[in-house]
């Protein structure tokens, strides 16, 4: 009995290893079911999934966190290729760094492409990696695109020209006490022998700014009257120097001698312009004086057109023109000195509607006049005179005292009392700003240009004299010119032996 109850034992051992028919199916076999399900159903991927592959994850969950998304829209786009397009891309990037055969023809190309046809069954230069259509096609006739130009077919140019740098600061400031703070005087002048000249109170001194030396030239006599203006001969060596007793001094400055005095006036003289042997001078009176320094009867002539006193005066460089400015608010235009006759204005002009002091010829252009109007007017108008009209016209919004043309850039500087005391440099002809120094804390009262037409010094009612380097040519433009002007010297030392 033993025997038997031991067998049924076995029997019933064996039947538990037996399938369950109505169990549910393990999870093992969901899990299995279902990755092969999901693996059928991406692209790209073969459906026939091992068990193996699909119990163990290949990575542990949680730790890569940059994932490829799979939703519409993503944040990039992953091109799907073939191996085979892989290699033949990775062949075509190391060719491309070998040097061009220069024995290829032009008709090689289409032969490439007619055996990548056959070969592979697709053009090979479509499997690049990256890989640029073609130009961009031009817009139609008549489109305006107001977005901004994001690309050009134009080729870009091998090098841009940058703008030249100007300082904001003076490259040195001179003391000048006891100046006068008068806007209708004349008190500061450049030679070209690159002296300068500046009137303090009764008394002149030159400022050498090559050596850097100072120079006290003359002293009035009585304390009471003081130098109204200043102008140099074309040569740099004679100086001529209005004063308040209505009289005009010439100077030897290689000597430092007084060579004359001229007495004709009825005021202080506030304006004078050389015109080679001529001096003109203008008064306070409203007339000016031609002076012809050779002789003894010096006043040859008188210019009454002024009511009022005449603070500007300026020859045109080729001589032909005297421009007057005056308190009056005008402008004339006078022609060269005649000896016999009465001789009356070219042009006179009126737009102006403060005084006159500021007065340019351009010097590339001879027929160009540049004059500026004081605190009611403050606009620079310029002035064409073969024809007699006005150019251009533009308001400052601040008194202008002085103007000068710089020749190395063609552009035109100003300087300016109330309300901005500063300098300010333009294009000419456009009149658009280039830049503002700024410094000078009381009205600047004139300015002039260095020789060398690099730098323009300017004199303020602060007592200050500034030189500003703003007007520096390329090195090689400067040899260049440096050379002209040698020749050009050597030429006129002939003709005087």
């Amino acid at each position: 009995m033993a025997q038997f109850g031991f067998e049924n034992d076995i029997h019933s051992i064996l039947k538990l290893d037996m399938p369950i028919t109505n169990a549910p199916m393990a999870r093992w076999q969901r899990k299995a079911s279902s990755s092969n399900t999901s693996a059928g159903l991406s692209p790209g991927k073969p459906a026939n999934v091992s068990l193996s592959s699909s119990r163990t994850p290949s990575k542990t969950p949680g730790k890569n966190k940059k994932q490829t998304p799979s939703k519409m829209g993503a944040d990039r786009f992953i091109p799907v290729r073939n191996s085979k397009q892989m290699d033949v891309a990775s062949f075509l990037l190391s060719k491309e760094n070998e040097p061009a055969d220069a024995n290829t023809s032009a008709g090689s190309s289409e032969s490439q492409k007619a055996w990548s046809m056959s070969l592979n069954g697709y053009n090979i230069e479509d499997a690049k990696i990256l890989h640029l259509g073609g130009k961009p096609l031009n817009a139609p006739e008549g489109y305006q695109n107001n977005l901004k130009v994001l690309y050009s077919q134009g080729t870009t140019p091998a090098s841009v020209k940058k703008t030249r740098y100007i300082p904001s600061t003076p490259d040195r400031i001179l003391d000048a006490p006891e100046l006068r703070n008068d806007f209708y005087l004349d008190l500061l002048d450049w030679s070209s022998r690159n002296v300068l000249a500046v009137a303090l109170h009764n008394s002149v001194y030159l400022w050498d700014a090559t050596q850097g030396d100072i120079t006290l030239l003359m002293k009035l006599e009585r304390e009471e009257d003081y130098i109204c203006s200043l102008s140099w001969t074309k040569e740099g060596n004679y100086l001529a120097i209005g004063t308040s007793d209505c009289k005009v001094q010439l100077w030897d400055v290689d000597n430092q001698k007084r060579l004359r005095t001229m007495a004709s006036h009825t005021a202080r003289v506030g304006s004078l312009s050389w015109n080679d042997h001529i001096l003109s001078s203008g008064s306070r009176s409203g007339h000016i004086h031609h002076h012809d320094v050779r002789v003894a009867d010096h006043h040859i002539f008188t210019l009454a057109g002024h009511s009022q006193e005449v603070c500007g005066l300026k020859w045109s460089p080729d001589g032909r023109y005297l421009a007057s400015g005056g308190n009056d608010n005008l402008v004339f235009v006078w022609p060269s000195v005649q000896n016999s006759g009465p001789q009356q204005s070219v042009h006179s002009w009126s737009e102006h509607q403060g005084a006159v002091k500021a007065l340019a010829w351009c010097p590339w252009q001879p027929n160009i006049l540049a004059s500026g109007g004081g605190t009611s007017d403050r606009h620079i108008r310029i002035w064409n005179v073969n024809s007699g009209s006005c150019i251009s016209s533009l308001d400052t919004q601040s008194q202008i005292s002085s103007l000068v043309f710089a020749p190395n850039y063609k552009e035109l500087v100003s300087a300016h009392g109330y309300a901005h005391n500063n300098v300010v440099i333009w294009k000419y002809p456009a009149l658009t700003k280039v830049a503002e120094l700024n410094g000078h804390e009381d009205r600047v009262l004139s300015l002039s240009l260095s020789p060398d037409c690099s730098t323009v010094v300017t004199v303020a009612g602060d007592e200050t004299i500034r030189l500003w380097k703003s007007f520096e040519i390329d090195p090689i433009k400067k040899k260049a010119k440096e050379r002209l002007v040698k020749s050009t010297s050597s030429v006129i030392h002939q003709s005087i032996r």
